[in-house]
């Protein structure tokens, strides 16, 4: 599997670190715990939560009174599960995630989610503000990283529909350098055509209410039929659109065809 450049480092530096744990075991915690000791807030951004616990176990007599600002991705049980470990090494813990690709950190377009104690927040805001705008979203060491998925689930998805679009339009004889402009401005615009159009309302959504006013399940389900349909006929992997018209299907079996599309966050929610 191919990773980005940034990810790529990134996992060659965490399996060097690894590496020189098993070696050099004491050295290494002695090493790492200088570090942890050089400053009251100490910021990771590793592979996996795992990598955390790998080089800093060793020095974790070095963690008391200090903050551990953890940027990596993982779940958020594993952050809450963290956050405990963290305090009982008498440090505070913040989970981080960085809304922005390598090169943009620190620049005007970064933005990044954190959760935790508040007062951890607060001191060590002006370096935190370093790395990009600051959102902090409460106390809950697992909020961050729940926000850092969710966008994630809604980046990947996105991604797997602008390739399987190409691949339809490939397909009928378009290339990629003529097919990508106009499904991009078509994905750059479904903000503005959502919220031009109030389809997608929070407070509805909280108040469960799916008003089928501008756009149906059943139009939009018959939409989704007619994608399966024609990705079939074309031979390509049928993995995303059955996904997606399984989402209207369940929500006309459960009698909301003439409900808003947003009527399928009930089976996203419920699937059984």
């Amino acid at each position: 599997m191919d990773l980005p450049v940034h990810e790529t480092v990134l996992l060659h530096l965490t399996q060097v670190l690894r590496q020189h744990l098993l070696a050099h075991p004491r050295q290494a915690a002695a090493e790492f715990g200088e570090a942890v000791e050089a400053s009251d807030l100490v910021i990771l951004s590793l592979t996996d939560y795992r990598a955390m616990y790998d080089i800093l176990r060793g020095a974790a007599e070095s963690l008391a009174g200090r903050t551990l600002a953890n940027l990596s991705s993982d779940t958020p049980d594993r952050s809450r599960e963290a956050a405990a470990w963290a305090a009982g090494h008498g440090a505070a813990f913040l989970t981080g995630g960085v809304m922005v690709p390598a090169p943009m950190v620190g620049t005007e377009a970064a933005h990044v989610y954190y959760s935790g104690p508040d007062e951890a927040m607060r001191n060590h805001l002006t370096t935190l503000e370093l790395l990009g705008t600051p959102k902090y979203l409460g106390e809950d060491p697992g909020l961050a990283q729940m926000m850092y998925q969710a966008q994630l689930a809604l980046f990947l998805t996105t991604l797997s529909g602008l390739m399987h679009a190409t691949a339809m339009l490939g397909a009928a004889g378009l290339k990629a350098g003529e097919s990508l402009p106009e499904l991009l401005s078509a994905a750059d615009s479904l903000g503005d055509i959502l919220r031009a159009g109030e389809e997608i309302p929070g407070t509805a959504l909280d108040a469960g209410e799916h008003p089928g006013d501008l756009s149906t399940v059943t139009m939009m389900g018959a939409t989704s039929d007619h994608i399966v349909e024609t990705s079939t006929s074309l031979g390509l992997d049928l993995a995303l659109p059955l996904a997606v018209q399984a989402h209207y299907r369940r929500a006309i079996e459960n009698g909301h065809g003439g409900d808003n599309w947003t009527r399928i966050i009930d089976s996203i929610r419920g699937p059984r």
